[in-house]
């Protein structure tokens, strides 16, 4: 049954303490303890309004009865506090940005296309990864995709049993370039898709320890804290970065997805390196 959207009259008063800064703010229901929904913005104000103009969201409306929000000075701590604070917390209403503790990748060489994952493998340093999968399934499909779109072989990439000296069906519908048959080699077909899936590879911690990432905004100055593309917490000063320790923790897809888009694509940023 869906609940028909009224306008939240009982979080209207909220608005008025809310800040027209960047930051993250967090839905609250009766329970104090757990929230319902985590969201960042850069004007916290108005990105709460619009929740409030959002019928399809009627629920979460009618269950919150309060709405706290921490400031940041710029959008990568938004997003970064964000991302950590949804996988402490496991809201009810956030789909994404969820812990996902067993990421899967490609490993391709020159002979092979394999599936690993990261639960057996540190994705942090390993050479040759393309994509991070939440499932080997979602793996499966994008090289599916692929073979349509190259004309690679589904033999080759280990999604379908090849009879030694003969080609795969895929061939006699000119779908697939030969390189079950030796109409291509090994090698070339593997080079074509790596070209393909160039987009998504894996990227290596490109530092030797944990970085420092300076926000700047006016006056403010803040150091986001990040080792092996996990997000170890926000400061003031550098002093108090160095004494940050690196826990045990797996591969945290959303941060490196952040990192690689906001922070190692932009000149505007200065890191300083810790170790």
């Amino acid at each position: 049954m869906t609940l028909q959207y009224q306008y939240p009259e009982h979080l209207r008063h909220t608005l008025k303490t809310l800040p027209s800064s960047p930051g993250v703010y967090i839905f609250y229901g009766s329970d104090q303890s757990f929230p319902l929904y985590i969201g960042k913005s850069i004007n916290i104000r108005s990105r709460v309004q619009s929740h409030f103009r959002t019928q399809s969201e009627a629920k979460l409306l009618h269950m919150t009865t309060r709405i706290e929000f921490h400031q940041t000075i710029g959008e990568i701590g938004a997003l970064l506090l964000e991302s950590q604070l949804i996988k402490n917390h496991s809201p009810l209403f956030n789909k994404r940005l969820r812990v996902t503790r067993k990421l899967c990748s490609l490993r391709i060489t020159d002979q092979t296309t394999q599936f690993v994952f990261s639960s057996e493998t540190d994705f942090t340093n390993v050479k040759g990864l393309f994509g991070l999968f939440k499932t080997r399934h979602a793996a499966i499909d994008q090289l599916r995709e692929l073979a349509d779109k190259e004309q690679l072989c589904c033999g080759v990439l280990g999604l379908e049993k090849l009879t030694a000296g003969r080609p795969c069906f895929r061939f006699s519908l000119n779908k697939c370039a030969g390189a079950c048959c030796g109409k291509e080699t090994i090698e070339r077909h593997q080079e074509r898709l790596r070209s393909s899936l160039e987009s998504i590879r894996v990227r290596s911690w490109p530092y030797p320890g944990r970085i420092a990432l300076k926000e700047k905004s006016g006056d403010q100055t803040e150091y986001h804290i990040l080792n092996n593309w996990l997000y170890l917490g926000t400061v003031n000063s550098l002093e108090s970065g160095k004494a940050m320790v690196t826990p045990p923790s797996h591969f945290d897809r959303d941060s490196y997805k952040i990192l690689c888009r906001y922070v190692f694509q932009s000149d505007a940023v200065k890191i300083v390196e810790l170790d």
